[in-house]
C-alpha cells in the first residue's frame, strides 16, 4: 500500500467507481446547505426568504409586478405574495412536467437564464426557490395566471402530487409559503427586524413598488398585528434622505443621478453632512454588494477627480500646505450607488463584490458628467462641500500624526502591549480569546476566574470616546482607544490606505465585550460597538466581535442554586423549584453589575465556555446598521428616545 493511501487512510482498491456518490435532484443542497446558502444559522435562515422576495422583485424590475406582501405566520411560516405574471404551469418541452415543478424542484432553472424574459435579475447572486424548497420541510405554491388557479406542495423538496388546477380568478401573481427545516437550521424563528429592513432597502431601490409586512406572532397594544408599509416615488433620494436623518445636513437637498452609459442603468443619491464617516451603499440589481467592486471603484474615481479638479479650478485649495486625497473627498459623505447589470459576476470573500470590468467606466462616466454639471450650477452648495474636503484633510493630517506616535510607542516598549494587560499563554491566536471589561474591580475579579491558557483580560475605565462626535484625530489620542488597538495587536494602515487594518496581526479571534447588565453598561457596550463598526468593522464581518450575557439573577432553595439570563427564565426556575405551589424558602438576588458576582460565579456564567451565553455580532443589513448608529450615538435626541421606546420590552432596563 503506498503512503499516500496510508495518509487518507484507504485501503487498495478502496477508491474505484462505486467510491463515486451521485446527488439526485435536491439531495446536494440539504446534504451541504452552506455551500448554497452561507451557513445554517440565522444569516442562512433569512437568506431563504431574500430567495423568494428576489422573484418578486424582479418581476417588478420588468414592468409586470407593483404588489408584494410578506406574512409571518403563526406558526413561524412564511408568505410571501405578488401579483406578477404567475409562474408558468404549462407542460415543459424538455422535463415532460410543469414549468412550476420544474422551477421548484430543479436548481439553476428559471425564466431569469432567459435574456428575453428578464434582461437583469438580482436572482442569479442567489441559488433560486428550489434551494429554498430543498431546505424546508413543507412548501406550497399557488399560481395565479390565465384565469386560473394553480398550486403544488412539496416536503423536504420533493412534489406530493402533480400541478393542480383547483380554481378560476381574475388575478395573477403567485403565493409561496414555507416552512424551514428545523433539522437543518439552527435557528428557525425569523427577525421582524431583518425582514422588514430588507422590505425597505428593496422600496427604495425599486421606487413605485408597495412592499409590506405584517406578523401575525405579535399584536400592538391596539390588538392589531404588527405591520409596515413601504414605498418610496423618489427612490435613491429617498433612501439618502433615511440613511442621514439623525445627522447634520450640509446641503439642501441630496445630489441625485441618473444614467444608461453602455446599456447600463445607472443611478446615484448623495448627500455631504457634518459627520467624519463615510458611508456608501453599492447595490447590483438590488443585491448589497458590501465588498463593493467595479462600480464603486468608478464613483470613487469620478467622485476624487471631478471634485478635485473644481476645487483646483475655484482656488480654494491654494492655501492648503498637504496634498488631499481620496478620503477626504468621502468624508461626511452618505450615497447610494445602484446599478443593473444583464450578467453580473460576483467574486470576493462572501460573493458580494461585483467584478464586471466595464461597469467601472459607466459609473465613472455617469457621476463625472452629472457632478460636473451640478458644482457648476450650485457654486454655494460646492463651495460647502469643498471646504468640508479642506477640513476633512487637516484633520486627517493630523490624524496621522496622532497614530504614529501611538505606533511609535509600541515599538519604543518592550513587548508593545499595555500593562493593565492580562495576556494568557496560548499563542495561536485562533485558540485565544480577550474580554474588554467595564471597570477596574469587575476586570480584577475576571482575572481571578478566566482560564489563563486561553482568555486575556482588558480592563477598560469608564465609558470611551464617543468616535461618532469625535474628530478623527482625537480617536488615536484617547487613551482607552490606544489600549484597545495595541492590545489586539492591530494598527491602522499607511497614510495612503487609512482605513485598512492590518488583520495577520490580531492576537485574539474572539473578542468578547462584557459590562454591566444596567444601563450604564448597555451605553459603554454601544460606546465600543460603534467604535468597531466605524474604525475596525473587518473585525465585524469577520465575525471576531462577541457580546457577553452575564445572568440577571441568582435563585436558590436550600443548597440548590439556579440562573436565570430573562424575566421568563427567573419565571420558570421559580415554578420548577416550589412544585407549582407557594415559594416558600426560594430567594432570589437581582445582579446589576458584575461586581456582585464572585471569580467562580463569574467563570460559570459568563466566562466558562460550555456554559456561557454569547451573543456574535454581525452585520445583516450595513444602511441600517449605520444609520442606527448615528442615531444612537449622534447628537439628534427625538430619534434615540422614539427607538428607546420602540424597543424597551426587548431590554433590561433598570430604573
Amino acid at each position: 500500500m503506498s503512503e499516500v493511501k496510508k495518509a487518507m487512510g484507504l485501503q487498495d482498491g478502496a477508491y474505484d467507481a462505486a467510491s463515486i456518490q451521485v446527488l439526485e435532484g435536491l439531495e446536494a443542497v440539504r446534504k451541504r446547505p452552506a455551500m448554497y446558502i452561507g451557513d445554517i444559522s440565522s444569516k442562512g435562515l433569512h437568506h431563504l426568504v431574500n430567495e423568494v422576495i428576489d422573484n418578486s422583485i424582479d418581476e417588478a424590475m420588468v414592468g409586470y409586478c407593483n404588489n408584494i406582501d410578506m406574512v409571518i405566520n403563526e406558526d413561524g411560516s412564511i408568505t410571501i405574495t405578488d401579483d406578477g405574471r404567475g409562474i408558468p404551469t404549462d407542460i415543459h418541452k424538455k422535463e415532460g412536467r410543469s414549468a412550476l415543478e420544474v422551477v421548484m424542484t430543479v436548481l439553476h432553472a428559471g425564466g431569469k437564464f432567459d435574456k428575453d424574459s428578464y434582461k437583469v435579475s438580482g436572482g442569479l447572486h442567489g441559488v433560486g426557490v428550489s434551494c429554498v424548497n430543498a431546505l424546508s420541510r413543507l412548501m406550497k405554491v399557488v399560481v395565479y395566471r390565465g384565469g386560473k388557479v394553480f398550486t403544488q406542495e412539496y416536503q423536504m423538496g420533493k412534489p406530493m402530487f402533480p400541478v393542480r388546477e383547483i380554481g378560476t380568478t381574475d388575478r395573477s401573481g403567485t403565493e409561496v409559503t414555507f416552512y424551514p427545516d428545523d433539522t437543518i437550521f439552527q435557528v428557525t424563528t425569523f427577525s421582524y427586524d431583518i425582514l422588514s429592513g430588507r422590505l425597505r432597502e428593496l422600496a427604495f431601490l425599486n421606487k413605485g413598488v408597495r412592499l409590506s409586512i405584517t406578523d401575525m406572532r405579535e399584536k400592538d397594544e391596539n390588538g392589531e398585528y404588527l405591520r409596515e408599509d413601504f414605498f418610496s416615488s423618489e427612490g435613491l433620494k429617498e433612501f439618502v434622505t433615511y440613511l442621514d436623518v439623525n445627522r447634520e445636513k450640509l446641503i439642501d437637498e441630496p445630489i441625485c443621478m441618473e444614467s444608461d452609459k453602455a446599456g447600463i442603468p445607472v443611478e446615484v443619491a448623495m448627500q455631504y453632512n457634518s459627520s467624519f464617516t463615510e458611508n456608501v451603499q453599492s447595490y447590483v440589481n438590488n443585491i448589497n454588494t458590501i465588498e463593493g467592486g467595479t462600480h464603486l471603484a468608478g464613483f470613487r474615481r469620478a467622485l476624487t477627480r471631478t471634485l478635485k479638479s473644481y476645487a483646483d479650478k475655484s482656488g480654494l485649495l491654494s492655501k492648503l500646505k498637504f496634498e488631499i486625497n481620496g478620503d477626504d473627498f468621502r468624508e461626511g459623505l452618505t450615497a447610494v450607488i445602484s446599478v443593473k447589470v444583464a450578467e453580473p459576476q460576483f467574486e470576493g470573500q462572501t460573493k458580494t463584490k461585483l467584478g464586471n470590468s466595464e461597469v467601472s467606466g459607466a459609473v465613472d462616466q455617469a457621476v463625472s458628467e452629472m457632478l460636473s454639471y451640478y458644482l457648476e450650477e450650485n457654486p454655494k452648495e460646492a463651495r460647502t462641500i469643498v471646504n468640508k474636503v479642506i477640513l476633512a484633510a487637516t484633520a486627517r493630517h493630523a490624524a496621522r500624526k496622532a497614530r504614529e506616535l501611538v505606533q511609535r510607542k509600541n515599538v519604543l516598549s518592550n513587548t508593545g502591549l499595555p500593562g493593565k494587560l492580562a495576556d494568557c499563554s496560548e499563542k495561536n491566536p485562533e485558540n485565544c480569546e480577550i474580554f474588554l471589561v467595564e471597570g477596574d474591580s469587575a476586570g480584577g475579579t475576571a482575572k481571578q476566574g478566566r482560564d489563563r491558557k486561553f482568555q486575556a483580560i482588558l480592563p477598560l475605565r469608564g465609558k470611551i470616546l464617543n468616535v461618532e462626535k469625535a474628530m478623527p484625530h482625537r480617536i488615536f489620542e484617547n487613551e482607552e482607544i490606544k489600549t484597545i488597538f495595541t492590545a489586539l495587536g492591530l494598527s491602522i494602515g499607511t497614510e495612503e490606505d487609512t482605513k485598512a487594518l492590518n488583520m495577520d496581526r490580531l492576537r485574539y479571534h474572539k473578542v468578547i465585550i462584557m459590562t454591566d447588565a444596567d444601563v450604564d453598561g448597555s451605553h459603554i457596550a454601544t460606546l465600543i460597538l460603534t467604535f468597531f463598526f466605524r474604525y475596525m468593522k473587518e473585525m465585524i464581518e469577520l465575525g471576531h466581535i462577541y457580546i457577553a450575557t452575564p445572568p440577571f439573577y441568582l435563585i436558590r432553595k436550600g443548597k440548590e442554586e439556579r440562573y436565570a439570563w430573562n424575566d421568563e427564565e427567573r419565571k420558570q426556575i421559580v415554578a420548577e423549584l416550589s412544585g407549582g405551589g407557594k415559594e416558600t424558602g426560594i430567594s432570589m438576588q437581582r445582579y446589576k453589575g458584575l461586581g456582585e458576582m464572585n471569580a467562580e460565579q463569574l467563570w460559570e456564567t459568563t466566562m466558562n465556555p460550555e456554559h456561557r451565553k454569547l451573543r456574535q455580532v454581525d452585520i445583516e443589513n450595513a444602511a441600517e446598521a449605520d444609520r442606527t448608529f448615528s442615531m444612537l450615538m449622534g447628537d439628534e435626541v427625538p430619534p434615540r428616545r422614539a427607538f428607546i421606546e420602540k424597543n424597551a420590552k426587548y431590554a433590561n432596563i433598570d430604573a
